[in-house]
């Protein structure tokens, strides 16, 4: 079975990512993410896969699965089943946490946790329960509040014992390709915005015909490369609008608009308002509007959101299933 990449996203000004996954079957999802990722499971019990190992799993099961790992888990039934599955997932990047264990000594425990984690690790039920009983603080309001709720969980962790789970550290699996065929489009929109480009020069980059180029963006982003770019474009406007007096129509030209009329159209369907209003905004407020939708804690990357579930292989030890121009110009 091949393994999916997902591209997993972290909203603007958070340091990880929360997901609060309620479901009625936690289906088989054989997939990878350049990302860590903590997850608790709860009113559920089924197969866990992680790498190359391959175990039951109950209630409060906690596992943190190292970056590019394969890894899914497929429920078999729920313990109360008037209420969904459920998963509480964590993500961060490695480097985050190394930059925090070498700018704090308080989170010095971060370094160790992250060299244990090269397996993957699975906790006991009471450290499960220690992360069941901060539900609330990880599902806060407040970016800060689940910044510094997952901080202390994860320092924690690192002091707790875990048994690895893989037998060895599992290689990057192929299709870690389109991680890079991605990888290389961000960078050259994010680098090229405000100029002209071509759907060739993407597809160059990802070595990709443009209708593969489509699928990659529209899976892993959830909108195609015209709407990235337009967002892109209206972010550095924004900035333009606040940082420089420019005229409009300068602002316009500087982020890769050469229609001014198409320019004050895509800002307000972004912002719900004109640039002028939105420098007007900020003169008189001091800050930026704020129209950008709260972060969704129940919402997965668009890479596996909507993919078909796969059937559940079955153990052969058991008896039982296991679980052109772009941007509208």
């Amino acid at each position: 079975m091949k393994c999916q990449f997902e591209h997993v996203t972290f909203a603007k000004d958070c340091s990880i990512r929360i997901y609060h996954r309620q479901i009625p079957s936690i289906p088989f999802e054989w997939h990878h993410h350049p990302v860590y990722e903590l997850t608790l499971t709860l009113n559920s019990r089924g197969w866990r896969f992680v790498g190359d190992h391959i175990g039951q799993y109950e209630p409060q099961d906690l596992v943190l699965v190292p970056s590019d790992m394969p890894h899914t888990w497929a429920s078999t039934s729920a313990i109360d089943e008037s209420l969904p599955h459920t998963a509480l997932v964590v993500w961060f990047t490695k480097e985050w946490a190394l930059r925090l264990a070498d700018s704090c000594p308080e989170f010095s425990p971060l370094r160790k946790l992250i060299t244990k984690a090269n397996a993957g690790l699975s906790f006991s039920t009471s450290a499960g329960a220690r992360m069941e009983a901060c539900l609330s603080d990880l599902l806060s309001h407040s970016p800060l509040k689940r910044l510094h709720t997952v901080q202390e969980l994860l320092c924690e962790l690192a002091d707790t014992k875990a048994m690895a789970l893989a037998t060895q550290i599992t290689t990057s699996p192929k299709s870690a390709d389109e991680s890079g065929q991605l990888a290389r489009v961000l960078d050259l929109l994010h680098k090229r915005f405000a100029k002209p480009i071509r759907i060739e020069d993407l597809c160059t980059a990802a070595n990709l015909s443009a209708r593969s180029l489509h699928r990659l963006f529209t899976r892993h982003l959830g909108e195609n490369v015209s709407e990235y770019l337009g967002r892109l474009r209206i972010g550095r406007a924004c900035m333009l609008l606040v940082e420089t007096d420019y005229p409009i129509s300068m602002v316009a030209a500087e982020t890769g608009f050469s229609n001014l009329s198409n320019f004050n159209r895509q800002f307000r369907d972004s912002r719900q308002m004109t640039p002028k209003e939105f420098r007007r905004f900020v003169v008189k407020y001091g800050r930026m509007p704020d129209v950008q939708p709260e972060l969704d804690l129940t919402k997965r990357s668009p890479s596996l959101e909507q993919r078909a579930k796969t059937r559940i292989p079955r153990l052969a030890s058991q008896t039982s299933a296991a679980p052109i121009l772009i941007g509208g110009h």
